[in-house]
């Protein structure tokens, strides 16, 4: 029933939708400027709301799902970069590019499993947003150290720069920090608008980003069924990683999920950025196909159900 109801909800079809559109040859799309106006209302929403339930949580019941959280971003590259090299073979710039994608986080899977959350009445930490921000530089940073070890003679600097300042950590938490400053109360007169709209503009962007997965699904079959089997396989096993340490650390069943589901996801906004910049000989290609067309839809419709059951699983319910 939850892989059914997770299929059937507003924002999963509008994907659908959306990727439709691109079978039938169709000219919809969402104007830049409305795409670039909606991605930053999600982020910042999000932000705004973790920041706010981030003012009443106690350091201490923070502060290992923050270790957890880490460690995820510095052990998913780390393993990912030497794995793709020995097993699949992948070239030093491609297995970086793979690792800080797949390491790095998904800011709009983790909205989208928070509204499944939201959607079946599943409680969840509010300091998530926080581990969200956490989670999406340090395996960026850790794949290019990585490549340079390796060989890689590019600079670091500018593309940390890039990752540090980009819009996403940016929004998330600047949000974190008015949402922590003004508490529930102060959020109040904004709630209506960055509250009861925020699943409608998920569906928009939803709607666009199938339209993009779409278009990018040629790039990730290029490289092959090697490719093909870590963006499918990857994440179920990133997953269960991420929920079984989210319940060590002390999180909720809600808590788990989401932690397992970002552990599950992989970057298509910083990461590229960053990658252009730091290895320009990495087909990049790749990366964004097999995130945006093939572990993102995977996640969508399948893997937040699924870490939802390896939680349940794990806690014995």
């Amino acid at each position: 029933m939850m892989f059914l109801a997770g299929l059937l909800s507003p924002p999963v079809l509008c994907f659908g939708l959306g990727a439709l559109s691109v079978a039938l040859r169709s000219n919809l799309r969402l104007p830049a400027p409305v795409f670039e106006a909606v991605s930053i209302y999600l982020l910042l929403a999000i932000g705004l709301k973790g920041g706010a339930e981030l003012s009443e949580t106690h350091l201490s019941s923070f502060a290992l799902p923050a270790l957890a959280a880490l460690a995820l971003g510095i052990a998913i590259p780390v393993w990912t970069f030497f794995g793709l090299r020995r097993f699949a073979r992948f070239g030093t710039a491609d297995a970086a590019s793979l690792a800080a994608h797949y390491g790095s986080v998904s800011a709009v899977t983790f909205i989208a499993v928070v509204a499944w959350l939201d959607a079946r009445g599943i409680a969840h930490e509010g300091f998530m947003t926080t581990l969200l921000a956490l989670m999406e530089a340090p395996a960026i940073i850790v794949a290019l150290i990585l490549a340079r070890l390796a060989g890689a003679k590019e600079p670091l600097g500018h593309a940390v720069r890039e990752v540090l300042g980009g819009k996403s950590i940016l929004l998330l938490v600047g949000g974190l920090l008015i949402g922590a400053v003004a508490g529930k109360a102060g959020l109040a007169p904004v709630r209506p608008f960055f509250g009861d709209l925020f699943l409608g503009f998920l569906c928009l962007f939803l709607l666009e980003l199938g339209i993009v997965a779409a278009q990018k699904a040629d790039e990730a079959f290029k490289a092959g069924p090697r490719l093909l089997a870590f963006a499918l396989g990857a994440p179920p096993i990133h997953g269960f990683i991420g929920v079984a340490l989210g319940i060590a650390a002390g999180l909720s069943e809600g808590g788990a999920i989401i932690l397992g589901t970002l552990a599950a996801s992989a970057s298509y906004i910083a990461a590229p950025a960053a990658i252009r910049i730091a290895l320009p000989e990495a087909n990049t290609a790749y990366a964004l196909g097999a995130a945006l067309a093939l572990t993102f839809p995977f996640n969508l419709v399948v893997g937040i159900p699924l870490y939802a059951a390896m939680a349940r699983a794990l806690l014995g319910q």
